[in-house]
């Protein structure tokens, strides 16, 4: 090894030590990006989520028409629905579960669903003790939900018709 060699790696050695002292530095004099949660956020902490986040599924059983299609559409079957045929109600959803512990946040099962009942809302404090405690249940035990069935298109134009009317 030569000489000119040795002072050059010095050199380079001595150029990378500043480098790194200088981005250390740097930082020393930055305003902290922690925040420290949730004591001194400046709003709620779903306030700052951005608009499209996939933060927990929610289901609206109330126009939810069991069409299998979120739990067709989920690519890891963490959706489970049940339907039977009760002879006073007809067809009843017996279970509709969703298992967010296997739940990837993917929204394949929000687009399908015709009637906009499968969505994400804005909440992810969700810690739990036991995997089987993030089985969300949106039927109740020993319960029966009889589906939505959105009205025929014929209705739909009568209901537009009157609703102009009515604003008229």
């Amino acid at each position: 090894m030569s000489l000119s060699s040795y002072l050059k790696d010095i050199k380079d050695a001595a150029t990378s030590l500043f480098e790194g002292f200088a981005i250390t530095s740097s930082h020393l004099v930055r305003k902290p990006v922690t925040i420290q949660y949730p004591d001194k956020t400046p709003r709620p902490v779903s306030d700052l989520l951005p608009e499209r986040s996939r933060s927990w599924l929610r289901v609206e059983m109330d126009i939810c028409t069991a069409c299998l299609n979120c739990e067709k559409n989920c690519p890891i079957d963490c959706i489970k629905i049940v339907t039977d045929k009760d002879e006073s109600l007809g067809r009843v959803m017996t279970h509709f579960d969703i298992d967010m512990a296997k739940c990837m946040y993917c929204g394949l099962c929000t687009e399908p669903c015709p009637t906009g009942a499968i969505h994400f809302i804005p909440e992810f404090e969700r810690a739990a003790y036991s995997l089987d405690s993030m089985v969300e249940r949106f039927v109740p035990e020993d319960g029966k939900i009889v589906p939505y069935k959105p009205p025929k298109k014929d209705k739909v134009e009568e209901v537009k018709v009157e609703e102009a009317k009515d604003n008229a």
